[in-house]
């Protein structure tokens, strides 16, 4: 914890240790996109600009099983290849 008493000189430093972790974890950059899942594989634009750490499913409109097919995308700095088998709409924060 920072105490508000320190001087600015002291307290850049000690505040730069405490924050830069939190903004540097991968999860801290993510964006919110919405999908319809086909029964199947589905090819989505996850819009990061940098290949995709991970993702997770904030709201789906039904029941169904999805998994990611990463390790077959030929463009993991691009799209997010999910697996469904069901049709279903997502809310996914990609990261």
């Amino acid at each position: 914890m920072i105490s508000p008493k320190l001087p600015w000189e002291l307290m850049n430093p000690k505040l730069a240790a405490e924050l830069n972790p939190v903004l540097l974890n991968p999860i801290v950059s993510g964006k919110m996109i919405t999908a319809k899942l086909a029964v199947g594989t589905t090819t989505i634009n996850h819009l990061l600009g940098k290949a995709l750490n991970g993702w997770i499913i904030v709201g789906i409109d039904g029941a169904a099983a999805i998994y990611d097919a990463q390790a077959s995308n030929p463009y993991p700095d691009l799209t997010v290849k999910l697996v469904s088998n069901a049709a279903v709409t997502v809310h996914l924060y990609v990261f």
